[in-house]
């Protein structure tokens, strides 16, 4: 059974089990308008669905998530008004993916960019195809790290180590990525595996899963109602910096 209300974000009932996917194949499910606004608004929907235990993040086709869209970071360049209503839309994604009382399990079967880096961070399992890899640009950008790793990360992997990721932009391999502490396992199947341990996860006694996970998540629950606001405000202010601008540019210059 498929419950959906957009096509860029789509949502499978598995029995207790609810599979969200990241709908855009043909880019890579990079994050335009209407991919943020679904993403941002699902997890309201499975708070209120009584029957889910766990839910999946998935991406379709060969990435996770290629990050953001160019038309949509332009626009939020050009319009001040999109741009705030994205970055609001930012702040809710955050906060509704860690007050899901239900655990969320990654299937990272691809490339996970930017925003796709940031929901990685926030799930409570991560698991990753051999090939894919994680890698945030933000900063490299000109964008402020703020919709998840700036304030997971640290959490995630130590301080030093969110540093040189975050700053730099670097590709994190899979492997890498479990040794760093931003992945759980390496899975030739991550879909499959992720589906597997969901289901696990949903024979549990309810209880016993909703509040351990809520004690485990407490300090970056903490974190973010502290940093959120401000670390927002500060990317806000990134898209009108002419670094970002111009890098912006180069990428959606067209080539030849």
């Amino acid at each position: 059974m498929t419950v959906s209300r957009s096509d860029a974000v789509l949502v499978t009932a598995d029995g207790p089990v609810r599979i969200v996917t990241l709908n855009r194949p043909d880019t890579l499910n990079a994050t335009d308008a209407e991919l943020h606004r679904a993403i941002t608004e699902v997890w309201g929907r499975l708070a209120g669905d009584t029957e889910a235990r766990a839910v999946v993040l998935t991406g379709a086709g060969k990435a996770f998530s290629a990050g953001g869209d160019f038309g949509l970071l332009q626009a939020m360049v050009d319009d001040t008004e999109l741009r705030t209503a994205t970055i609001d839309e930012g702040k809710i994604l955050v906060q509704s993916m860690l007050a899901l009382e239900v655990p969320i399990v990654g299937a990272v079967n691809g490339p996970a960019v930017g925003l796709g880096c940031s929901l990685t961070s926030l799930c409570d399992l991560v698991l990753m195809a051999e090939d894919a890899y994680l890698s945030d640009p933000h900063a490299v950008l000109g964008l402020v790290a703020a919709d998840g790793g700036g304030i997971s990360w640290p959490f995630l992997t130590g301080l030093l180590r969110a540093k040189e990721h975050l700053l730099l932009g670097s590709r994190i391999s899979a492997a890498d990525a479990v040794t760093a502490g931003l992945a759980t396992r390496v899975s030739p199947d991550p879909l499959t595996e992720a589906v597997e341990l969901a289901h696990r996860i949903a024979e549990l006694p309810p209880q016993s899963v909703r509040e351990t996970k809520r004690l485990l998540n407490a300090g970056l629950r903490a974190a973010v109602a502290a940093l959120i606001d401000d670390a927002m405000d500060a990317e806000w202010q990134s898209f009108d910096t002419p670094e970002f601008q111009a890098n912006l540019a180069t990428l959606t210059r067209p080539k030849g």
